[in-house]
Parts: structure tokens; C-alpha cells; sequence
């Protein structure tokens, strides 16, 4: 077995347990589930933003601790002061160190697109999804069968909520994109092994139907990566333990967007 089979069969049973303790009645009388989900495949076309899907993450499977005191409230809101389009905020708690509380304290602070980073198996966390404030959750394709990944970005969409389809090569791109996906991303970490390349995201670039949103997540620790990308078609990038490791998160994300910038404006001044 390995890490991404173990992770979602733990998940089916923790699933299982919170079904228990907190049913879909209970849920539904939260304050968020009336309120409209703000756009995440939006914010991420948006001119005025950097297309960085900020990623609150305090450990990891294959990296251990990595940031495991890290403030939701004072991170989140650096994040977007510093240019970022959206958060991603991991909520799965035995294997990223993750809760719950993490996003509803995120959302408590922020008016911005949050995505629930988690391993969904169950329609009963998409309605948990939309009760603690989420506006996009993440469906990864090498964890679900097809068929099962249709129903759940389907019963996602009559939510309100948006879906980050995650894949890692062309076959489970078609297998598994539909209708109810907003947002392609291509995961330059194999979630098999958690080995990290992110020419996995320019080689699944040219198989990504034209006009659909596309992300490239994980393994970009450098501006000149995210300019590169930029130009090879991708709207977004999510970037976590760039951030992540340094004591200021939002400091690190706030230097790194400013790098980018100037990046963009030397690219553009040379082709004038």
C-alpha cells in the first residue's frame, strides 16, 4: 500500500466517525451554508492578482513538521495583503496536521476564495465543505474512480461550490474532467511517492482543453518557475511549503510575489 492508498482508507473511516459526531442536519444550520461561494477560477483570471493560490500546510506526509505552530488568522491575512489570489487551507489532521477550525478561522478573517485541501471520498464532506465556509474543494483524480469523481464535482457544483480537478498525467485528465470541474490542476508532487517535478506540469499543459482554467501546484520554490509557467498557458499556482517553511509565511509569500513582479516587468520592458 502506498501513501495516498493508506491516507484515503484512514479517511474513509475517519469519514465514517464524523458522520456520527456531527450529522448533515447539524451541519446545514451553519451561518455559511445559506451564504454565496466566491469564485475561485475568478479570482484567479483576475489582472490585478498574482494567480497564487496560498496554501496554509503544517506538516506533511514525506516533510514531517513543517511549520506546525503557524497563525491561521495572521498568515491568511498576510496572504492576501501580499497579492495572493486565494488560500488553500489543509483540514485533513493525522497526515497535514490540518483541522476544521483552521479554514473557519481563515474565512472568520479573509474575503477571498478559500479551497478546503483535502482528500474527499464522500458526499458528506462536501456538505461539510460548504458548512465551514469553503468556496472550492479539491477532487484528486489518482484517489477516486472516475465515475465516483463525476458524482462528487456534480453534488459539489449544486452546492454552489466550485472544483479543482487534480491529475497527474493525460489519462486521468480524460478520464475524469467534465462539466462541473472550474479549475484543472496538474500536481508536480506524485502523491504515490511524493517525489516532486514540475515538468509533470508542462507535459500535461499541451493536453488541457483551450478556454479551461489550469493550475500548476506544488515543487515551485522560484519566481522565474511561476514566470515560465505563466507563459506555457497556466492561470494559477499553488504554493505551499515555499511559504510554509520560513517562521513569517506571509513574509516569504510577500518577497516572493514581489520578485515575481519585477520579473513580469522585465519581460515585458525587454519585449517592448
Amino acid at each position: 500500500m502506498n501513501i495516498l492508498d493508506e491516507i484515503i482508507a484512514n479517511k474513509y473511516k475517519e469519514v465514517a466517525e464524523r458522520k456520527e459526531l456531527y450529522p448533515v442536519k447539524l451541519l446545514e444550520k451553519s451561518l455559511y451554508f445559506e451564504t454565496p461561494c466566491i469564485s475561485l477560477e475568478r479570482y484567479l483570471l483576475r489582472p490585478d492578482k498574482t494567480g497564487i493560490i496560498a496554501e496554509i500546510k503544517r506538516k506533511s506526509p514525506s516533510k514531517g513538521d513543517i511549520n506546525p505552530y503557524v497563525s491561521v488568522e495572521r498568515t491568511s491575512i498576510g496572504y492576501m495583503q501580499a497579492g495572493a489570489s486565494a488560500l488553500s487551507v489543509l483540514t485533513d489532521g493525522p497526515y497535514f496536521g490540518g483541522k476544521n477550525e483552521d479554514l473557519l478561522t481563515a474565512r472568520k478573517y479573509n474575503y477571498c476564495p478559500i479551497l478546503r485541501k483535502d482528500f474527499t471520498v464522500d458526499e458528506y464532506q462536501i456538505v461539510e465543505a460548504k458548512s465551514i465556509g469553503a468556496d472550492a474543494i479539491l477532487l484528486i483524480a489518482a484517489a477516486l474512480e472516475p465515475a465516483h469523481l463525476k458524482q462528487l464535482a456534480a453534488f459539489a457544483r449544486s452546492f454552489g461550490l466550485e472544483v479543482l480537478l487534480e491529475v497527474r498525467d493525460k489519462e486521468e485528465l480524460a478520464n475524469t474532467l467534465s462539466e462541473d470541474v472550474n479549475v484543472v490542476g496538474v500536481n508536480n508532487r506524485n502523491l504515490k511517492d511524493f517525489v516532486t517535478d514540475v515538468n509533470a506540469s508542462y507535459e500535461i499543459a499541451r493536453h488541457i482543453p483551450a478556454g479551461v482554467t489550469k493550475i500548476s501546484e506544488s515543487g515551485i520554490s522560484n519566481p522565474k518557475t511561476m514566470v515560465e509557467l505563466k507563459e506555457a498557458g497556466f492561470n494559477g499556482f499553488l504554493i505551499g511549503e515555499t511559504f510554509m517553511h520560513n517562521s513569517r509565511p506571509e513574509q516569504a509569500a510577500a518577497n516572493f510575489i514581489r520578485e515575481y513582479k519585477q520579473l513580469l516587468e522585465r519581460k515585458t520592458a525587454s519585449l517592448v
